[in-house]
């Protein structure tokens, strides 16, 4: 049988008691494989990359194969739910909801371990999501090869949603991220006697103010597009110039396009405060796999055509976030939509009160399980 929502619950809680970061999930592919390797075996067939699983279910016809995927990382955030079924792994916890997405998955994959689909489907569990872009490495290292879906399907959970809610859009869903760590090098010296020094805390204050006028100026108001520094760091004390200064920040930006002009704006500028300050550089803007979530019009259309037609679902159109998920490098590869899951928590994803509530469990398995194999009728 497939699994119930009360099993489901049951190892929605296991795999909250055991988050690891990302490329370290070897715990939590563990329980998974124990999960999946109890289901019906007929239709399955499992393989493993590092840390991640991928599952292919062999359909009736094997020439379309629908993917889905699911992150299973956790965050470096120490836990204070107070949950009896809190984080065993100090300093680590699930404060994304990576536990909701990974159950989820499993409940669709048990219900197609039964009921073998029309078409072959490909599950992903993929790791590092939140840290080291697990879905450029997966994709790019070429593991999927025969089970590559020809669309592919995701969520996230969403706490100011109501638990089960599915939410989506056309366009981008989710900003696409990159990194920006910038470091000024000069010369350190005696704060009464300037001119022996290059003071880098000079240098990185004009940084940060010409670094703001990147969105306003150069970024068309209708889009939208994110800079912000959140770090810096320079000296060791009051009376003696800075020599280095340290800036780290983050690009949000919901098209590619526009987070690449920003990135090239942001080195633009770098190099130009380098040159007048006559300081080294050394500046590293890291995106990874963080593209913008852009979902695909076709398979967008279909899963919001069935979402809102479906009385059994709560559907509501959501507006753009500027949080980043690397998802969007393999919408960058292969078309699909990712949508919100709502699980109606007062707290923020990545807070480390964050307590989804587990209603939202099955009736995210359902909805899924229902377009698959809506989906499936209409590639046929």
């Amino acid at each position: 049988m497939s699994l119930s929502e009360t099993e489901l619950i049951s190892l929605r809680r296991k795999l909250h008691q055991i988050p690891e970061i990302g490329m370290e999930e070897h715990e939590t592919q563990a329980l998974l494989l124990q999960v999946i390797q109890a289901m019906p075996q007929k239709w399955l067939e499992i393989k493993t990359w590092k840390t991640a699983i991928m599952v292919h279910v062999s359909g009736q016809k094997h020439d379309y194969t629908i993917g889905y995927r699911t992150d299973i990382d956790a965050l470096p955030v120490t836990e204070a739910t107070g949950l009896p079924y809190a984080s065993k792994h100090p300093g680590k916890m699930h404060a994304c909801g990576h536990d909701i997405h990974m159950t989820v998955a499993i409940g669709i994959l048990s219900y197609f371990a039964e009921h073998q689909p029309a078409t072959d489907l490909t599950f992903i569990f993929q790791p590092a999501e939140e840290n080291a872009s697990g879905g450029k490495q997966l994709y790019d290292a070429g593991v999927l090869g025969d089970w590559l879906p020809n669309e592919i399907y995701g969520l996230h959970d969403n706490p100011q949603l109501p638990a089960g809610t599915i939410g989506c859009r056309q366009g981008t869903l989710f900003a696409g991220t990159c990194e920006i760590h910038a470091h000024f090098i000069g010369k350190s010296g005696h704060a009464a006697f300037p001119q022996a020094a290059n003071d880098m805390v000079v240098a990185g204050a004009a940084f940060v103010t010409q670094i703001q006028t990147i969105v306003s100026r150069n970024v068309d108001p209708i889009q939208s597009g994110v800079v912000t520094l959140g770090h810096f760091a320079a000296g060791t004390t009051g009376n003696v110039i800075a020599g280095s200064a340290q800036i780290d920040g983050t690009i949000r930006a919901l098209t590619q396009k526009n987070n690449l002009k920003i990135q090239q704006r942001v080195r633009k500028i770098a190099e130009s405060i380098a040159a007048g300050f006559e300081c080294r550089l050394e500046l590293d803007l890291h995106q990874g796999g963080y593209y913008p979530v852009e979902n695909n019009p076709q398979t967008t259309a279909s899963f919001i055509s069935y979402m809102k037609n479906t009385p059994e679902v709560d559907y509501q159109t959501t507006p753009p976030a500027m949080t980043g998920e690397d998802f969007g490098y393999l919408l960058a590869k292969i078309p699909g939509t990712m949508f919100w899951l709502g699980v109606d928590s007062p707290y923020s994803l990545h807070s480390e009160h964050l307590a989804p509530n587990e209603q939202a469990i099955q009736k995210g398995v359902s909805a899924m399980i229902g377009f698959i194999l809506q989906r499936q009728t209409e590639i046929n």
